[in-house]
């Protein structure tokens, strides 16, 4: 299949049908209709686009006024070329604009041809648009960066306008390729010489000690995931693990483990203690069976149960480590996952919390006295994170005080008298997470 038109099938996909672009992608990818050498380009076109699609619109618009109805196709396809003929140096712009002309001469009547042709090329006459005439700041961040306007507003008001722009326009950018090292198995040196013998450069991560960054090829094509020696994970999802601290012999919970990285991450650091996993969807709880068993996992039992009822299946106080990696927003992780710009909404910071809430008043009688209760999520918003960690502490929990000597040296700055960790976008390069570490008091001892 040509790579362009393959982009233009997946962003339709996601677009009309509200599909994930990381499924769609690797739905795509596994059909190996897309040769190898054409698989960068094709995640780039889809990734990219999905990124700007905001800015790409706001370019395409004044040569769009005068048509009423524009087939289902043709929007993803002038907005894949019009990122292609800004954003992409290497491919020259005759050949952005031909591609996108046969692509819809194939797939539409051949007028439709015509006006792809003659709106590609009025756009690529007329230039960038300068984006420093748009009057409001709100509005220059959201249309320069391709952000919703609601979210720009609400991350200047966290965070400043000099870290708005930094954030958005960081979240335009490739994110880092990163894997997990699985100790059971292999430690990152062995596993750096393992990637270069098929071709694949790594480094070690910045920040998460089990951390490999990838710096050329990929690691998809080599059979080191297969095998249980890797998982991809980022680095910022890695620390969790280092946060609960699980000894060797705990039982531990992850209470809502899906896709499951976090949990295999403590597993692998658990030799006779056990983790019970749990996740809403049986379909997901065989994912996280299959990547036990990839990984060489026998500690792991996974369980299909949503975790607002976990005190119907488990006794009180009877999990020496929990871990609470909420459903949230997600709104830390725009960089991998740009379609989140567009189908998240602002009252989900108000619903998300209710259901982080119930998780909570549900998990948090199963830890022992003295235990250890770990929460954190994959977004930067305080109604998610810090009113939540206000919530944990009521309910006869204080910080863990050892939680910053346990967590990797590199992020040890950025912890302050609170055991709670926040990283911005910015901060590391990493995903934004939030982590925060508790131990349940002892009524007899206080």
């Amino acid at each position: 299949m040509n790579v362009r038109d393959a982009a233009v099938t997946t962003l339709l996909k996601i677009g009309q049908g509200g599909a994930f672009s990381t499924i769609s992608v690797h739905q795509m990818l596994e059909k190996r209709a897309i040769s190898k050498a054409d698989v960068g380009l094709y995640t780039e076109l889809v990734y990219g686009t999905l990124s700007r699609e905001l800015t790409l619109d706001y370019i395409l618009e004044p040569f769009l006024t005068k048509q009423k109805k524009l087939d289902p196709f043709m929007r993803p396809l002038l907005r894949m070329s019009v990122y292609q003929l800004f954003y992409l140096d290497r491919i020259p712009d005759h050949a952005v604009i031909n591609e996108a002309v046969e692509i819809a001469k194939t797939r539409g009547k051949p007028h439709i041809a015509k006006v792809v042709n003659g709106v590609l090329r009025n756009v690529l006459r007329t230039g960038k648009p300068d984006f420093s005439a748009i009057p409001s700041t709100v509005d220059r961040i959201s249309i320069e960066t391709s952000h919703p306007v609601w979210l720009v507003k609400r991350w200047m008001e966290l965070f400043g306008e000099e870290e708005t722009w930094k954030m958005c326009r960081l979240n335009n950018e490739p994110a880092p390729v990163t894997v997990r090292v699985n100790r059971t198995r292999t430690d990152r040196q062995e596993a750096i010489v393992l990637l270069e013998e098929q071709g694949v450069i790594a480094k070690p991560a910045h920040a998460a000690p089990d951390g490999l960054e990838i710096v050329s090829g990929s690691v998809q094509q080599t059979d080191l995931l297969e095998r249980g020696y890797l998982s991809l994970q980022d680095e910022s999802s890695m620390l969790v693990a280092a946060a609960l601290g699980a000894q060797s012999t705990d039982r531990v919970l992850d209470s809502c483990a899906a896709p499951g990285g976090k949990a295999m991450h403590i597993a692998e650091g658990l030799a006779t203690g056990s983790l019970i996993a749990l996740d809403l969807h049986p379909h997901k709880v065989k994912l996280l069976e299959k990547q036990a068993t990839r990984l060489g996992l026998h500690n792991v039992q996974a369980e299909a149960l949503d975790a607002r009822q976990a005190g119907t299946r488990f006794e009180a106080a009877s999990f020496d480590r929990i871990l609470v990696d909420a459903p949230c927003s997600g709104l830390g992780v725009i960089r991998r996952k740009p379609d989140i710009k567009w189908t998240k909404r602002p009252e989900d910071l108000t619903q998300l919390p209710v259901i982080q809430r119930q998780i909570l008043e549900a998990v948090l009688p199963l830890v022992k006295p003295d235990g250890t209760f770990v929460y954190s999520t994959c977004t930067m918003d305080p109604l998610e994170n810090e009113q939540q960690t206000e919530f944990i502490l009521s309910q006869g929990f204080v910080f863990d005080e050892t939680f910053k000597t346990r967590m990797p040296e590199a992020v040890q700055s950025l912890i302050g008298e609170r055991a709670e960790l926040k990283l911005l976008p910015t901060s590391l390069g990493t995903d934004g997470f939030y982590i925060a570490a508790f131990k349940k008091m002892n009524e007899t001892t206080g």
